[in-house]
């Protein structure tokens, strides 16, 4: 199987492009007409891609983003992305930002391409300590 991950890469850029340029054709380009995204928020929240497209046109604004080092799992024809950023939000007059981790599973269609088909945003959380017990139930180091 060929490496996909700077495809995968670029195609996670060009969705947060769009979503800053408020460019709702170029979203639903990129992700499948069934495509689900969930945020992070208390308690989570699950939007559809007319939900969120619509969102992007009016009040759910990306002003900016940061994309740290980025992984790509490919599973036949699908493909994992996980990666942290740091995004600028804005919904309605409500300001969200800080570090986040993006996860997305895009799958290949016959026909358009790779398509993102679901989506995570989550706010990661800003307690060391936590992250140091999880890494100690790694079992290979």
């Amino acid at each position: 199987m060929a490496d996909i991950t700077g495809e995968i890469q670029a195609l996670e850029l060009r969705f947060m492009q769009s979503w800053m340029h408020r460019d709702a054709s170029a979203i639903k380009g990129l992700a499948a007409r069934d495509c689900m995204l969930i945020f992070g928020t208390n308690p989570p929240e699950l939007l559809d891609r007319p939900s969120f497209t619509a969102a992007v046109e009016k009040d759910f604004r990306c002003l900016g983003f940061r994309m740290g080092e980025s992984v790509v799992t490919r599973h036949g024809r699908a493909a994992w992305f996980t990666a942290p950023v740091e995004l600028e939000l804005r919904l309605g007059a409500r300001d969200w930002q800080g570090r986040f981790l993006v996860v997305a599973l895009w799958r290949k269609f016959r026909i358009g391409g790779w398509k993102t088909v679901e989506r995570s945003l989550a706010p990661l959380d800003k307690d060391d300590r936590l992250a140091e017990s999880v890494r100690r139930l790694q079992m290979w180091q």
